[in-house]
C-alpha cells in the first residue's frame, strides 16, 4: 500500500469519524420503540454502500475513499456486536433478538432503497 492510499483512506475515514459522532449525538427517534443512534448510522451507512453499489466505481481511489476509509469508520458495526452484547449480559434476550432483527433487516432494506434508486435513474 503506498502513500496515496493511506492518505485516500485517511481522508475518508476523518469525514466518517466526524459524521458518526454527530448522528450519535444529535439523532434519536422512537417509532412505538426506541431506534438506537447507532442503528441509526448502519442504516444511513447502508443506503450509501447500496449507492455507491449501484453507481459501479471503477476507480480504485474512489472505492478506496469511500468503501474502506469513509463507509469503514462511519459504520458501526463493533458498536452493535457490544450492544448485543450489553442486552446479553444483562439477560434481555428478547430485546437481543428483536434489536438484531432490527438492524439486519433494515440494513439490508436501506441497502437495496439505495441501490434501487441509482438503478432507477
Amino acid at each position: 500500500m503506498d502513500f496515496s492510499s493511506i492518505s485516500i483512506i485517511l481522508l475518508g475515514s476523518t469525514f466518517g469519524l466526524i459524521l458518526r459522532i454527530f448522528i450519535q449525538n444529535n439523532f434519536k427517534k422512537s417509532v412505538g420503540f426506541d431506534i438506537q443512534n447507532t442503528s441509526i448510522v448502519n442504516f444511513f451507512s447502508s443506503f450509501i454502500l447500496g449507492n455507491l453499489v449501484g453507481l459501479n466505481f471503477i476507480n480504485n481511489e474512489i472505492l478506496v475513499l469511500f468503501y474502506v476509509g469513509f463507509l469503514g469508520c462511519f459504520s458501526t458495526f463493533s458498536s452493535f456486536i457490544y450492544q448485543l452484547f450489553v442486552l446479553f449480559k444483562k439477560r434481555k434476550f428478547l430485546r437481543l433478538f428483536f434489536h438484531y432483527i432490527e438492524v439486519i433487516f433494515f440494513s439490508f432494506l436501506f441497502f437495496y432503497l439505495g441501490y434501487f434508486l441509482i438503478e432507477l435513474f
